[in-house]
């Protein structure tokens, strides 16, 4: 991939740094590595992702990593390296964040609270003291070597199977290159806080939480596509 990015662009585009962003101090090397080379940073993608059935480590991978590149981001390399001191950082979640997965909770749990953070560092209060944006990212059915785990990444035969009953549902996946395309608008028109769909190669959408009330003294938290 490096070597690719280096025919694209040039040389001293792009680099290769072995990092688990399950582990703090290997995340932290990673941002320094990168402001020795680059002297800046601009934009911080939250894109590490495990499917394990082991949840301990699926939410050290796709929940604590993604807080720890978030906070690092944020109060740390943003600030100082940023071209205009603010930049923006993409949390990539999943729709299973916000509709749930019956083949994988704790993966869904994890993504869920990667909108949570979003929404909480992207905030107008942080976005009006910083002018950092944080926004979420939901990709759908993608095209990645991860997208169909092996059974032994699932918590049990019924999760698997869960799983073979979503994907009997879904359309061809779309390419990874409509995601990252999708990536770079939302970074241009999104707002910070926003939670963003890309799926089946369509534009991005924006989607918003919204409280909606017909008893008193019930509530349900609904998703309204933003045109």
């Amino acid at each position: 991939m490096v070597k690719e990015l280096i025919e694209e662009f040039g040389t001293n585009r792009a680099i290769f740094i072995k990092a688990d962003v399950s582990i703090k101090e290997q995340f932290h090397e990673a941002f320094k590595k990168s402001v020795e080379t680059f002297k800046n940073i601009d934009i911080v993608v939250n894109n590490a992702m495990i499917s394990t059935a082991e949840w301990c480590t699926s939410i050290a991978v796709n929940l604590t990593g993604m807080i720890t590149g978030t906070v690092l981001a944020y109060e740390n390399y943003l600030p100082m390296y940023a071209t205009d001191h603010k930049g923006v950082v993409i949390n990539i979640s999943s729709p299973a964040g916000l509709y749930g997965a019956a083949h994988s909770p704790h993966y869904a749990a994890a993504k869920s609270g990667g909108i949570a953070l979003t929404l909480s560092m992207g905030c107008d209060l942080h976005y009006n003291r910083t002018g950092i944006k944080v926004i979420a990212v939901c990709p759908g059915y993608t095209g990645t070597p991860a997208r169909v785990p092996d059974k032994e990444h699932f918590l049990g035969p019924a999760y698997f199977e869960a799983l073979n009953q979503v994907l009997s549902n879904l359309r061809d996946p779309q390419p990874c290159s409509v995601v990252g395309k999708a990536v770079v608008d939302i970074i241009r028109k999104g707002r910070s806080g926003s939670i963003w769909i890309v799926d089946e190669s369509k534009p991005p959408y924006e989607v918003k939480l919204q409280v909606v009330r017909e008893d008193p003294t019930q509530s349900t938290t609904q998703f309204q596509r933003i045109i």
